[in-house]
């Protein structure tokens, strides 16, 4: 076996060095330099995991698979989020609830904005054509829907409980016990992932095994470094912290699932790499925000919190509420086309740009600064732009229905 085949594993192994080190050995130095390594020790077991959860498919049972391999491949995003809403239960009059939501929020609408606007743009400049989904990804709109309009609830009654969690991941369950019973369909995995399916049976799963091991315990040592030293780092250098949380964290757990996604992409294979971002969208929307307040209430010892959150987090759910709406909204026919992924990137780029320009865009339309006035504009532009839509398109939206079958 050349080293040429090896490498991308090697290299994700290097990539988890310095934070093991770094976690283990605690030295005296810049929390730019801590952030970096457990940020690249995390990026380097998402890569690991992205591989081993495509092969893992290949010799577990699919009940089994589509619920863990979900969890696991995620595993990275949910671990930074978790720790601070751990913290937040630990330390109810600190900043860590409003991290945990920036976090949330961020990968969430990353998602959307980024991966899945880019993935049909690389396809339609490439093969001049729209990004169809298979019939089957209906019940991944349809749950996302459903998920999307119980978090309008959020924003509306003021409060994210342990009711809104379990409504939530009632959701998932419901979700996992469909896809679950539905038929195996055999996918030879490509890249990396195909070094690992080519070995025997019992060598793969031990291989397999090694390597979720391997990740979950690099991911959970470097969880609370980075998210402590990204906090730090925001206050060292000047920068907003909830901004670095809400933006950098999610682009270093989930750069392997897009890059994973791009690549299917280029090869002419977007269904597939569109599918995958749309149920890791509705993974994030339901699990991850399910169990925020489960982790709250184990970490603060009530049995019913309410979590404590300002205006500003809420506006921060409503938009993304309201994106994942017009995401949805644009794939009630299970297509998306070039034009509707610009106008995704387009709305993300705006709001996500809108603290550069916001105040001079007030003064020159004469209106007192409010750092939350563009989030409710863009929210509302989201929200008309999806009602139009499903309007538009109601026989497509109602269609949607035939994804609570098996």
């Amino acid at each position: 076996m050349s080293f040429r085949v090896l490498r991308p594993y090697v290299l994700a192994l290097l990539m988890t060095l310095p934070g093991m080190i770094l976690r283990f050995a605690h030295p005296d130095i810049s929390p730019l330099l801590l952030a970096l390594g457990s940020g690249l020790a995390i990026l380097g077991a998402s890569f690991l995991l992205t591989w081993a959860c495509e092969v893992a498919q290949m010799d577990i049972p699919q009940g089994v698979a589509v619920a863990v391999v979900a969890f696991i491949a995620v595993l990275p995003e949910y671990a930074v989020d978790m720790y601070f809403t751990w913290m937040a239960g630990q330390h109810p009059e600190s900043s860590y609830a409003r991290y945990a939501i920036a976090n949330m929020t961020g990968a969430n609408r990353l998602l959307i904005g980024l991966g899945w606007s880019c993935i049909v743009l690389i396809f339609a400049s490439r093969f001049h054509a729209a990004v169809i989904l298979n019939k089957d990804k209906s019940t991944e709109v349809l749950f996302l829907g459903m998920a999307t309009l119980y978090a309008f609830a959020i924003p509306l009654k003021g409060s994210l409980t342990v009711f809104d969690g379990c409504a939530l991941l009632a959701l998932y369950i419901w979700y996992m016990y469909l896809i679950s019973r539905r038929p195996v369909q055999d996918e030879t995995p490509e890249g990396p992932a195909a070094l690992l399916a080519q070995l025997a049976r019992r060598t793969r799963l031990r291989c397999v095994v090694a390597i979720f091991a391997f990740s979950a315990m690099v991911i959970v040592c470097n969880a609370e470094p980075f998210s402590e030293n990204l906090v730090a780092s925001g206050k060292l250098l000047g920068v907003n912290e909830f901004l670095l949380v809400q933006w950098l964290a999610p682009i270093a757990s989930e750069a392997p699932e897009f890059i994973v996604s791009i690549m299917f992409a280029l090869r002419g294979n977007a269904a597939l790499a569109l599918g995958s971002l749309v149920a890791s969208k509705l993974n994030q929307w339901t699990l991850l925000v399910g169990m925020i307040p489960a982790v709250y209430a184990a970490s603060s010892g009530a049995f019913f919190p309410s979590i404590s959150l300002d205006s500003h987090q809420f506006q921060e759910i409503l938009l993304t509420a309201a994106q994942s709406l017009f995401a949805v909204a644009l794939l009630t026919d299970l297509r998306l086309h070039m034009r509707e992924a610009i106008w995704l990137l387009l709305l993300f780029c705006g709001q996500l740009l809108s603290p550069l320009y916001d105040t001079q865009l007030e003064a020159l339309l004469g209106l007192p600064h409010d750092p939350l006035r563009l989030h409710g504009l863009f929210a509302q532009v989201y929200i008309a732009a999806g009602i139009l839509l499903i309007c538009k398109n109601w026989r497509a939206a109602a269609a949607l229905r035939c994804g609570f079958k098996v």
